[in-house]
């Protein structure tokens, strides 16, 4: 994947005016990139048509920018998260695409939203109970494209929910599968799976 060194520009400026550098850091640690580029390259496959998208735990915009910078046809970006420090960062990160009209950082609670997309991203299953991942699941389109990640990594207190393995999440995740990879990382394992959910 090549990304529009305008687009890093932005990346280096939303670090550099964070007031907490060093979170908005960890959204480009070696980890967190190459799990997003995963997603990216995967969902490639299965989008031919321009589609809107709502990203859910968007942090601070990085999986966005990578998927502007993809094959992908992008109509819009919503970006969600429930930090209110985060909408700043990722309107930085996507400046570009926000000066477009392309892009819009959220500040809000996923599991209350309603909305409109083709393309449904959840890449934060592991910081939802079964609970909130069901509530926010019922307010999914029903014709969307899900696409949603976990991990193994027990040892953040942040993560209340995550799966034992990949057929774990699959369970825990009730939608109908169409993708599921997991992709082995220095101290955890990353699951994804790409589907709809059950109607």
């Amino acid at each position: 994947m090549k990304v529009d060194i305008e687009d890093v520009l932005f990346w280096m400026d939303a670090i550099r005016n964070s007031e907490d550098r060093y979170r908005t850091l960890e959204s480009f640690w070696k980890g967190q990139v190459r799990s997003k580029v995963w997603l990216v390259e995967s969902l490639e496959k299965y989008v031919t048509e321009p589609s809107s998208i709502v990203i859910h735990g968007g942090w601070n915009g990085v999986l966005a920018s990578l998927l502007f910078n993809s094959n992908i046809p992008i109509n819009k970006i919503y970006s969600y998260d429930i930090d209110e420090n985060c909408e700043e960062v990722a309107s930085t990160v996507n400046k570009r695409q926000e000066i477009e009209g392309r892009f819009r950082a959220i500040t809000g609670d996923i599991t209350m939203q309603l909305y409109r997309a083709d393309i449904v991203i959840n890449t934060i299953c592991e910081h939802l109970t079964q609970d909130e991942y069901d509530r926010w699941l019922k307010l999914t389109p029903e014709d969307a494209l899900v696409v949603l990640q976990s991990n193994n990594f027990t040892m953040c207190e942040e993560h209340v929910r995550c799966a034992n393995s990949l057929e774990d999440f699959i369970e825990q995740s009730g939608i109908e599968v169409i993708h599921a990879e997991e992709v082995e990382h220095f101290k955890y394992t990353r699951y994804m799976i790409i589907g709809k959910r059950f109607v």
